[in-house]
């Protein structure tokens, strides 16, 4: 019990104040609802507003359970060497350089962990995208 619980209590053991007083200050103590520590992050958000090519604007907002991320990094493991060799190459040739071979469910974990205070902003003349952990 913290010293201003006590305080509280010795007050109305004292007679100094009421219970329903004392029950008041009792609750003033407690957090403020969004102030106590969030807990682990659920979802990567991503959010895309403008960029539209025929020059409408659009919106997407996408919410991917970081639980799918950590199932696919599992399933990758699976993946025959050969097959991973292929994607690899894919991925490469479009642009992406991604070595699935080298994803590792620990590193993901580490990487969930930071993902929490994580948020990245890019405006542009076009548009905004936004990426947060929720």
């Amino acid at each position: 019990m913290n010293e201003q619980r006590r305080d509280i209590l010795g007050l109305l053991a004292e007679g100094k104040i009421t219970v329903d007083e004392a029950e008041r200050l009792m609750v003033a103590l407690e957090p403020v609802r969004g102030s106590a520590p969030k807990g682990r992050p659920k979802y990567l958000r991503v959010i895309v507003a403008g960029f539209d090519e025929a020059g409408g604007g659009g919106r997407v907002n996408v919410r991917v359970p970081l639980q799918l991320l950590r199932a696919g990094v599992r399933l990758a493991a699976l993946i025959p060497p050969r097959a991973l060799e292929r994607v690899n190459a894919e991925l490469a040739k479009a642009g992406m350089p991604l070595d699935l071979t080298q994803l590792k469910p620990e590193q993901l974990e580490e990487l969930v962990e930071h993902l929490d205070d994580l948020t990245v902003e890019v405006d542009g003349a076009d548009g905004q995208v936004r990426a947060f952990c929720e």
